[in-house]
């Protein structure tokens, strides 16, 4: 092909976008679409098709939901911000967000759901005032009936799993738990100096005011918005644990911190500002500035590895992370929308260092923050629970 060939298909390309049909010439051919054009072409669509649009207002929004999240997601990832928050300003009204926010017979025929909050947290900064207060109210319902279904779960999990963990670990000598030490080792006893050797040590491990810290670190770009209602959610139920020091940390570009907000999960929520850049080097930096002890720190990075940052450095602070005794797992994804798109060379470096990388839904959550709190094998564990590793090692 030509220079000039090749720029009359840069321009048919261009007015195919615009126009949102066939873009024909006198004897050009037809402009056909594909990858990123084509997923920016139905993003377009899906909002400024009035025929898609006027099925969509007829469906209602609780059946599209999901598809309004995605497509928020997608947005994000194909287009500017100052074109995203146009779009956004038109999907409010075309989509019917705020009739159904004003409305109350409107908010009656719309079952809430984690898409459905998702959606609403997405559009916050382009709400006025008196509709983000009813997306407040109807964010906070979602949350309550996720912590009335994952909350207790969470919590007996936990609870049981420290209770073993504190006997699995090396104590210090002021903690250790002579009887139950000297009972487990009686298999060691040694007649000739009548004492026994200890190849266990079992303590107490209730002498500090915390047994465990995690952290929770979070990618808030568009596609990651379920994951990050759902880490609301059980950020807050691990901080109300006095046994668990809990720490929420958000970031795409820049880095939020959420820590002190965690008895409020719909004040997290609404203090996330979803965006389409991710700089996980910049986050892991900050969260390694907030490991105390390591061998007592689990940090759960929730991303699809898609790195906008450093890789390099990234992946040395990661390495530097599971080197120093912090359980480092990486969930691709925190939720039921099945198995995300992620990065699968990333994958298969992360599995190189050493960390876990999977895909959890919220129900198998907590099971899995026992064994990390147990250091239990989580190779190990996501196999049993049927849960393919994104990579393996080697």
């Amino acid at each position: 092909m030509n220079r000039l060939e090749s720029a009359d298909q840069e321009r048919l390309r261009r007015w195919r976008l615009v126009l949102g049909g066939p873009a024909d010439g006198e004897g050009s051919g037809r402009c056909e679409l594909n990858g990123d054009d084509l997923a920016m072409d139905r993003a377009l669509t899906a909002l400024y098709d009035q025929t898609r649009a006027e099925a969509q207002r007829r469906g209602g929004l609780g059946s599209s939901a999901p598809a309004v999240s995605r497509w928020l997601g997608d947005i994000r990832k194909y287009f500017p911000s100052s074109v995203v928050k146009v779009m956004q300003q038109d999907a409010l009204e075309k989509l019917d967000l705020r009739r159904m926010l004003l409305e109350p017979e409107m908010m009656e025929a719309v079952t809430p759901d984690v898409h459905l909050a998702a959606t609403l947290i997405s559009l916050a900064d382009v709400m006025p005032a008196q509709v983000k207060e009813t997306a407040r109210v109807v964010v906070g319902k979602v949350l309550a009936e996720l912590e009335r279904r994952l909350a207790e779960p969470l919590r007996s999990a936990i609870t049981g799993s420290l209770n073993r963990a504190v006997r699995n670990q090396r104590p210090r000598h002021s903690e250790i738990d002579w009887n139950r030490t000297i009972r487990a080792n009686l298999k060691h006893y040694q007649p000739n100096y009548r004492t026994v050797v200890p190849e266990r040590l079992i303590g107490y491990g209730r002498k500090r005011s915390s047994l465990r810290d995690v952290v929770l670190c979070i990618d808030q770009s568009g596609s990651m918005a379920s994951s990050v209602v759902y880490a609301s959610v059980f950020g807050a139920v691990l901080a109300s644990l006095k046994s668990i020091s809990t720490k929420l940390v958000l970031f795409d570009t820049a880095i939020v911190d959420l820590s002190d907000q965690l008895d409020d999960p719909v004040d997290v929520l609404f203090g996330v500002r979803l965006g389409g850049g991710t700089d996980i080097n910049l986050a892991l930096g900050y969260c390694q500035s907030l490991v105390r002890r390591p061998d007592d720190t689990v940090l759960i990075l929730i991303s699809d590895l898609y790195e906008g940052g450093n890789e390099r450095e990234m992946l040395q602070r990661a390495a530097a992370l599971v080197h120093s005794g912090v359980q480092v797992i990486s969930l691709l994804a925190l939720s039921d929308d099945g198995r995300p798109a992620y990065d699968h060379n990333m994958a298969r470096q992360y599995a190189n260092l050493g960390i876990p990388t999977f895909a959890c839904t919220p129900d198998l959550f907590p099971d899995l923050m026992a064994a990390a709190l147990q250091r239990q094998d989580l190779a190990q564990w996501a196999g049993e629970h049927e849960i393919a590793l994104a990579a393996r090692a080697g």
